[in-house]
């Protein structure tokens, strides 16, 4: 162990090893954070990832690069790749899909694909960042297995850009014992609580469309607004709240875990890790609104491996392989094919396949919440405020 390995504590290691298995920090930042640079090679062979690439990788070179949400795949599935083809996924995590905007706009992102959300789709055609996918070269893609509905965003005039990875809810998770044992379901209790007991134990997301749509939604407004008057009673909502929270960050698991959190604005396979580990967090979607969304494989026009690219997304379209990925994450899949070798008890699970009755408030993320200047304004000054 190295010098910087003992300035930190035993907790906060395995804290941040947590943090990198589940994706929810790169390579390179565990290695910094924890001082195991030097220390690469002895642990190559016992944390995934670590172990050195090949030289030489095939056809498809020896890495590929995946931008992704936190908490969002099963890491033994990416070793499974390695093993299948010599090439490494480095996975790179953002928090929000307006993020992942900026940094396409930005240029060299190194990305190979991307995950982003059904709402984005308009916006990076429009700006040519995203490649129209070849569907020949992705033989485990089968248009009729899956759902229109958690599908269809994923083509632009006809032409197919992305293809479906998982669905889900925007709601909120609670630790109940904190509650005398009591749930919420609504964004007006999820405030109001903010501001009363819960006051420095709420966690809301770096995500205009979530944390001012749920502000909207506490006044009886849409998801979507982008009405300057609505719009001013959300930001005066989340001004009001801005003291009495206790994060603004879209990886949210972590103190909800080790009890520094006791409050979220949470997405739904988030909700169902939570639940299934700490059976006190209950998960719920809000009575008077919230966000239903589907995300989905793509590459952007940038990258410059696209064989491994359209590799790597052909793995993941395999639906023994992405069993897995929802076995791990609790998202539900708008693949028939994977839906049918789930097991029962997660076909029936209320977090995950929640009754349509919960799900008929909520709204599909709207594309003009990604560049409205309105919003965009008003999230930089709630978080600067």
């Amino acid at each position: 162990m190295t010098k910087d390995i003992n300035n930190i504590s035993k907790k906060e290691f395995l804290e941040k090893l947590e943090s990198y298995r589940n994706g929810s920090i790169t390579r390179r930042h565990f290695l910094n954070v924890t001082g195991l640079g030097a220390a690469t090679a002895v642990l190559g062979g016992t944390v995934p990832g670590l172990r050195p690439t090949p030289a030489f990788a095939g056809d498809i070179g020896d890495r590929v690069v995946l931008a992704t949400w936190p908490n969002y795949h099963d890491v033994a599935n990416f070793d499974a790749f390695t093993e299948t083809t010599g090439a490494h996924v480095q996975v790179n995590v953002f928090g929000s899909n307006e993020e992942m905007l900026a940094k396409l706009q930005a240029g060299a992102t190194g990305w190979d694909v991307y995950v982003p959300t059904n709402y984005t789709f308009e916006d990076y055609v429009k700006e040519d960042l995203i490649e129209p996918l070849d569907v020949s070269r992705l033989p485990n893609y089968d248009a009729a297995a899956f759902e229109p509905r958690y599908a269809e965003a994923g083509s632009v005039n006809g032409t197919l850009y992305g293809v479906p990875k998982n669905w889900g809810s925007t709601g909120m998770a609670i630790n109940t014992k904190h509650n005398d044992g009591k749930a919420i379901s609504s964004w007006k209790e999820f405030f109001d609580i903010t501001m009363d007991k819960f006051s420095g134990r709420t966690v809301v997301h770096d995500y205009q469309l979530t944390t001012i749509g749920s502000a909207l939604n506490y006044h009886g407004y849409s998801f979507n607004s982008v009405n300057p008057g609505e719009l001013a009673d959300a930001e005066k909502l989340l001004i009001a709240v801005k003291p009495h929270l206790f994060a603004i960050t879209s990886d949210y698991q972590p103190p909800m875990r080790n009890g520094d959190a006791w409050l979220t604005i949470c997405w739904s396979g988030d909700g169902k890790q939570l639940n299934s580990d700490i059976p006190e967090i209950h998960y719920a979607l809000g009575s008077d609104g919230g966000e239903i969304w589907s995300d989905y494989y793509a590459i952007p026009k940038s990258s410059e491996r696209k064989d491994a690219a359209y590799a790597l997304i052909n793995f993941m379209l395999d639906p023994n392989v992405n069993v897995k990925e929802v076995l791990t994450h609790g998202y539900p899949t708008a693949d028939s094919r994977t839906y049918d070798m789930l097991p029962a008890d997660l076909k029936n699970d209320p977090i995950i396949f929640p009754a349509q009755d919960l799900l008929s408030p909520l709204e599909f993320g709207a594309a003009v919440t990604l560049t409205d200047p309105n919003r965009a304004e008003l999230m930089a000054r709630f978080k600067s405020a």
